[in-house]
């Protein structure tokens, strides 16, 4: 079990930049299937992009070539770097992890990850 922690959101105008980071705390980070995901209101939770040590970071398709995810080991922390945002990626983001294992094939299925930070909110302005 690993105890995650968002931080970085925020209120930018389209086409601006933000970073989110997952702090985690109680078990590494390194060897475990991590994610970020959104919900808007009234919308379900959406995987946005996930990450393991067997595999490449993957992304959903909305933001696929603007948001990158990125761990730091030395930190245990988990990154997302948003870019050219739009009005449409306001939403609240939480960060996910399952520190047992090492292997996602269903990254973008919530049911994966046992641990959920509180989130951390993101408002894009047109």
């Amino acid at each position: 079990q690993v105890q995650l922690t968002e931080s970085g959101g925020g209120s930018v105008q389209a086409g601006g930049s933000l970073r989110l980071s997952c702090k985690g705390s109680g078990s590494t980070l390194s060897n475990s299937c991590v994610a970020w995901f959104r919900q808007a209101p009234g919308k379900e939770r959406e995987a946005v992009a996930g990450t393991s040590s067997s595999s490449s970071p993957t992304y959903a398709d909305s933001v696929k070539g603007r948001f990158t995810i990125s761990k730091d080991k030395v930190k245990n922390t988990i990154y997302l770097d948003m870019s050219r945002l739009e009005p449409e990626d306001t939403a609240m983001y939480y960060c996910a992890a399952d520190v047992t294992r090492w292997v996602c094939p269903l990254w973008s299925s919530s049911y994966e990850y046992n641990d959920w930070g509180q989130g951390t909110q993101v408002t894009v302005s047109s």
